[in-house]
């Protein structure tokens, strides 16, 4: 359904809103530049996946996906002024320019930007750079929402995956009830203050160039025909693409990793040691060869977050309501408070076979980068070196490995 934002016979940035026998969006003007911002968690990887999966078949329906891979992160780091994840590539202006060229290369054509950290853009002044680079008043805003409550537990695994040493229950009174709520995670209320994210955008773009979507994750299908009617694709041609490395991970699977952080901050190792060896290494492999079970523990937020989220979730859509943006989904979704499973959590004990191959991707991603011995390491055996100095002479060795490469 549609809200009362804008009613189904209004054009919005020169199209219909709606069309009356589907319910769904008319298609955005020839030669918008459609830019989705995400936020993260709100099917951001689906989407980037299924487009980049047709990306030679777009140009013949008059869509361009200008990006050179599904997703272009770099770009958008750069162009909001953020450093990239922990120890990985450091985003450069070269990044932005280069995404730059390639939307303006499609010319008459529909283009689709999808990255999720366009949501991190701070202030008007970076926003703007950003929408007038890449087209001006062509471009369309899309943003995609989920409620609090679904986000928060995906968020924080995220954020453990990029070193983050907090637990969870921790983690959310930080986010909820300590004021001003922005350790550990200052990224995250930038990101999931929907309301205030939408404001920020449509004080530089006006409101009439902003559509909302409310994802329902009943309708797993949704989304992808959202796309495709606002980009006036044919049915169907957007399919989900399976990505096991985008899987969320499991509770055990996350405290190992949360408890791995602590030993690895501890021991003050570089950033880019843990980009190889932890989560380009041992965790992108567990989740490429390890699907969680039944039995696998699942992240549950308590009952006092669900509803704290639920009741911050109802605020954001009342002032996103009255912005005078386009909303295409139930609104209600994001203040809804699930009723309780009644489910006890079991003691979360991680798989054998999840932490062998977790130890076998980290093993394998440090012999892509073999390292010299110099004569100081071979003077004294394993035995008579401590663990913590074994650990510190791998990671230096790593590391200049990894520079001279």
């Amino acid at each position: 359904m549609e809200t009362d934002c804008t009613r189904d016979d209004i054009p919005v940035n020169g199209a219909p809103a709606g069309d009356g026998r589907t319910g769904a969006p008319a298609p955005l003007p020839a030669g918008t530049r459609l830019l989705h911002i995400g936020p993260h968690k709100t099917g951001t990887t689906a989407v980037q996946g299924a487009l980049f999966a047709v990306k030679d078949k777009l140009p013949e329906h008059g869509v361009v996906f200008p990006a050179g891979t599904r997703h272009p992160m770099e770009a958008a780091l750069a162009a909001c002024a953020r450093p990239g994840m922990m120890g990985d590539t450091v985003p450069t202006e070269r990044h932005w320019t280069r995404l730059v060229e390639q939307v303006a290369a499609a010319g008459r054509h529909t283009s689709v930007v999808s990255s999720e950290f366009f949501a991190d853009a701070a202030d008007e002044a970076t926003i703007g750079r950003i929408v007038e680079q890449l087209g001006g008043d062509r471009v369309h805003v899309l943003v995609t929402l989920r409620p609090l409550a679904k986000i928060m537990p995906s968020q924080w695994q995220q954020y453990v995956q990029n070193g983050l040493r907090m637990g969870y229950p921790d983690w959310l009174e930080h986010m909820l009830r300590k004021p001003p709520y922005e350790k550990p995670n200052p990224s995250f209320w930038r990101r999931h203050r929907h309301d205030r994210l939408i404001e920020r955008w449509a004080r530089v773009t006006g409101p009439d160039r902003i559509t909302v979507v409310v994802v329902d994750d009943r309708d797993r299908d949704g989304l992808m025909r959202t796309f495709e009617a606002l980009l006036g694709l044919p049915g169907n041609l957007l399919q989900p693409v399976p990505d096991t490395a985008n899987r969320s991970l499991t509770l055990a699977e996350t405290e190992m990793l949360r408890n791995l952080n602590v030993e690895f901050r501890g021991n003050d190792l570089p950033a880019e040691l843990y980009s190889r060896l932890v989560r380009n290494g041992a965790v992108m492999h567990m989740k490429n060869t390890c699907s969680p079970t039944p039995h696998d523990v699942k992240i549950v937020t308590p009952r006092w977050a669900v509803e704290a989220a639920a009741g911050i979730g109802a605020e954001m859509m009342a002032r996103i309501g009255a912005s005078g943006v386009r909303v295409l989904g139930d609104p209600a979704l994001l203040s809804a408070v699930p009723e309780p499973s009644g489910e006890v959590p079991g003691e979360a004990r991680i798989a054998p076979e999840a932490a062998a191959r977790a130890l076998y991707g980290a093993l394998a991603a440090a012999a892509a980068a073999p390292v010299r011995h110099t004569a100081q390491a071979k003077a004294r055996t394993v035995h008579q070196t401590s663990s913590k100095e074994l650990v510190r002479v791998l990671g230096h060795r790593c590391l200049k490995r990894l520079r001279r490469r």
